[in-house]
Parts: structure tokens; C-alpha cells; sequence
């Protein structure tokens, strides 16, 4: 560096901002991470099974891109589970699928 020969401080200080760029680089990486792990595309949905008999079933449904494909994934049934169970298990299977650590 041609500034190190003029101020001596500057090649320390030029490495302590380029340290300091990294950190927030990974930061921001992390973050981004995160955001997509959160949007689950409006989050889980319930949808209706087929009727059989006179009975009609629902189910809970989450919807993420992998890639340019929509992923679709059947969550479980809504009588057997809430819409915060639903929501947990549609976030770890998508960071699974995405290999995003949680």
C-alpha cells in the first residue's frame, strides 16, 4: 500500500476496516439465512381433503421455492395438530431441504 509509507498507521487501519467489512458480509449472509427461512409464503395454510362419506378432512399445507420450483409440502392433519405446530414443522423442513442451519 502506498499510503502505509506516508502514515504508518494506515496499513493497520486498512486491515481493521477490511475485518470489520467481512464481519457485517457474514452478518448480512446469516440474516438473509434467516429472512428466507421465514417466509414460508404467507405460512402454513390448511386445505381441504376429499369428502369420504359425509365426513370432510383437512389438512395443513406449506408452500417455499427450492431453487425455480414451488415446493408444496403436506404438513399433517389439522385435527391432530395447531397452526404453531404446523408453522415449526414447515420451518425445520424447509431449512432441511434448504440446508440452512436453525
Amino acid at each position: 500500500m502506498k499510503a502505509a509509507g506516508v502514515l504508518p498507521q494506515a496499513g493497520h487501519k486498512a486491515r481493521e476496516l477490511q475485518e470489520g467489512a467481512d464481519r457485517l458480509r457474514a452478518e448480512a449472509e446469516a440474516l438473509k439465512d434467516r429472512a428466507r427461512l421465514e417466509d414460508l409464503s404467507s405460512g402454513p395454510w390448511r386445505s381441504q381433503e376429499q369428502k369420504k362419506g359425509s365426513r370432510t378432512y383437512y389438512y395443513w399445507m406449506a408452500t417455499w421455492r427450492e431453487g425455480s420450483r414451488t415446493r408444496n409440502v403436506h404438513l399433517g392433519s389439522c385435527v391432530r395438530m395447531d397452526a404453531d405446530a404446523a408453522l415449526q414443522k414447515a420451518k425445520a423442513m424447509k431449512a432441511e431441504a434448504l440446508g440452512i442451519e436453525v
